[in-house]
């Protein structure tokens, strides 16, 4: 089969890799489209296990069902989450199954979705993978796993109708926390973007304020929220400035929820006094989605909450996965981009 094999942003080749044979539990999908992350593109990240094949944001159709299976049969469309918790250790039974050392390490699927077959393994199969509804469309299917890990973050940071938010950075993963806050009943939503291509589609997908990156971010929403600082930050750019903001804006009883990561080996300082002590911030952290994630937000997109079939800005065959990478990459005039493996 065809897989395009990641070396680095730009020397992302398309070869000819052996199609995986499935076992007993498992599952063989025909990949129709596969959504860029932008953990995808996090070079520090991805070069010391290069060359792989990524993508994890998958729908397709079954063509191939292993002995055991009755959930799925061939032909059904679905979609997957790339891996899953055991359900059962203390970190999972404690609310942090995203954390557990079975998703961590032990239960992704093979190859990832920039491919045209993915075999899932049989504990995916169980505890991560669900059938589509008739309307969703393939590419209306790969935001399950980033909204799943938006949900789980608004949910870690406390979210509530009436809060005021900001957040900073709004590529995908930040318009998907404005849209969502926007419509779970947020007082203020403002962004913040280097690029006014992005901050547009702020103010599209639900903004009430956004302002330039470069500019006094805590001073423009006090501006903008009746003198007071944020109720809730969600910080999804990993500029050091972005978590300098944060601690900057959150107003006194606020959360900052950190849902992107910075650069390899940056440090913080931190004012105990100023932050913990005498302003009661909370900061948090947010990693992936569980699976009670994933069948919520299938419940969302199922039923045409969100618009996200406006935030696809680009469309890919495989071949051309280079390029789509490359713009995730260089975070401008993109918002969602598509591969299609069967093109």
């Amino acid at each position: 089969m065809r897989a395009a094999m990641y070396y680095n942003n730009s020397d992302i080749r398309l070869e000819e890799v052996p199609t995986p044979e499935i076992g007993a539990g498992e599952l063989l999908v025909k990949i129709h489209a596969s959504g860029i992350c932008g953990s995808d593109v996090m070079e520090w990240y991805r070069l010391g296990k290069a060359p792989l094949i990524l993508g994890h944001e998958i729908a397709g159709e079954v063509v191939e069902v292993g002995s055991g299976v009755t959930k799925f049969q061939l032909g059904d469309r679905v979609t997957a989450t790339h891996h899953v918790p055991c359900q059962a250790c203390h970190l999972c039974l404690s609310g942090h199954e995203t954390v557990c050392d079975m998703l961590l390490g032990g239960s992704h699927f093979d190859p990832g979705g920039f491919c045209e077959y993915v075999r899932l393994p049989a504990v995916n199969v169980e505890r991560g993978t669900w059938k589509l509804p008739d309307s969703m469309s393939y590419e209306a299917a790969t935001f399950v796993e980033p909204l799943a890990c938006v949900l789980r973050g608004q949910r870690r940071a406390k979210f509530r109708p009436g809060a005021s938010v900001l957040v900073l950075g709004s590529g995908i993963a930040g318009l998907l926390h404005i849209h969502l806050a926007a419509m779970s009943g947020a007082g203020l939503v403002a962004a913040t973007d280097i690029h006014n291509f992005r901050l547009a589609a702020a103010k599209k997908f639900g903004a009430n304020a956004v302002c330039l990156a470069s500019d006094d971010v805590a001073a423009f929403f006090k501006e903008n929220n009746h003198g007071r600082g944020a109720d809730v930050v969600i910080v999804c750019a990993s500029a050091e400035a972005a978590f300098r903001q944060a601690m900057e804006a959150v107003g006194r009883g606020g959360v900052i929820l950190v849902f992107a990561p910075t650069m390899a080996g940056v440090t913080l300082p931190l004012s105990v006094n100023d932050i913990f002590w005498r302003r009661d911030v909370t900061i948090t952290t947010t990693y992936a989605g569980g699976p009670r994630d994933c069948l919520a937000a299938l419940e969302l997109i199922s039923h045409g909450r969100l618009r996200l079939k406006e935030m696809i800005t680009h469309r890919f065959g495989l071949a051309d996965t280079v390029k789509g990478s490359q713009l995730v990459a260089a975070g401008g005039d993109s918002i969602k981009v598509i591969i299609e493996p069967q093109k």
